[in-house]
């Protein structure tokens, strides 16, 4: 019997880069179903480790590119699978342009769960190469990002990830499929960019400021939240009630809102 990935690289978990083995064969092989690559598909894995996601993935391709930042998994990598078929970068993935790998292009990734939530954002701003995504998330982050309007769940994540993507749950995953075992339970995810977006803002980066700005203060209604960037009239014109608070909102009114205020600004 092959020794499970974890024996395949003698390696220390590093905390600085919030490394958590998949273990877990049945798991992995549940992944890459959800995945489903096909032979013309240009996957892209983000934190390979130890390759167990790599190994299958490449039994069905001839090749993918992997992005990692740990300098020994990434030559451990490159040394087992060869170039001709791991297309290795080493790099920080918070800092990485994937549009410059092509497009359309498949992510994959077990995510570092210290920085799943800024890596998300990176990778929002890259859909237009993206084609889907299948991550593997602490399970509270994806509830965040697949929630609904008036949930607790539901903020600034969730507005900004699904006016770019459809979300879909996949796969629960307990915390003994990884090693070392983290303090949370996982879930996989998959990403699917809007294409084309229902909801167009007027101006992102306003349709952003405003997200943020709204959510920095939840608790307080949207009038108050917000009153140094939205005027009372502009909720009347975008036909928003200013005393409900931010979750209450759906990301079409946020964007509704955000035009209101930039087509003012623009008079």
């Amino acid at each position: 019997m092959r020794p499970p990935a974890s024996r395949l690289v003698p390696h220390v978990p590093r905390k600085r880069f919030g490394q958590h083995f998949l273990v877990d064969r049945t798991v992995v092989a549940s992944i890459v179903e959800a995945i489903s690559p096909q032979a013309g598909d240009h996957l892209v894995e983000i934190g390979p480790g130890l390759g167990a996601l790599t190994e299958p993935l490449l039994q069905r391709l001839p090749g993918l590119d992997a992005v990692e930042i740990d300098r020994d998994l990434a030559a451990a990598l490159a040394a087992r699978f060869g170039p001709e078929r791991l297309r290795m970068h080493l790099a920080d993935a918070l800092r990485f342009d994937f549009c410059a790998l092509g497009a359309p292009l498949r992510l994959v990734g077990n995510l570092p769960y210290n920085i799943s939530t800024p890596l998300l954002f990176h990778l929002a701003a890259c859909t237009t190469c993206l084609q889907d995504c299948h991550f593997m998330l602490q399970r509270e982050v994806v509830r965040r990002i697949a929630a609904g309007p008036g949930s607790k769940e539901y903020g600034r994540l969730t507005v900004m990830l699904q006016y770019r993507f459809e979300v879909r749950e996949l796969l629960p995953v307990a915390a003994g499929a990884f090693r070392p075992v983290p303090a949370v339970e996982s879930m996989l995810v998959r990403l699917t960019p809007r294409r084309p977006l229902p909801w167009p803002a007027r101006d992102e980066s306003r349709f952003a400021a405003l997200v943020a700005k709204a959510f920095t203060q939840r608790r307080k209604t949207l009038r108050n939240a917000l009153r140094d960037r939205v005027e009372e009239d502009d909720f009347a014109a975008a036909q928003i009630d200013p005393g409900l608070r931010p979750e209450a909102l759906s990301v079409a009114q946020f964007v509704r809102l955000a035009d209101v205020v930039s087509a003012k600004r623009c008079t």
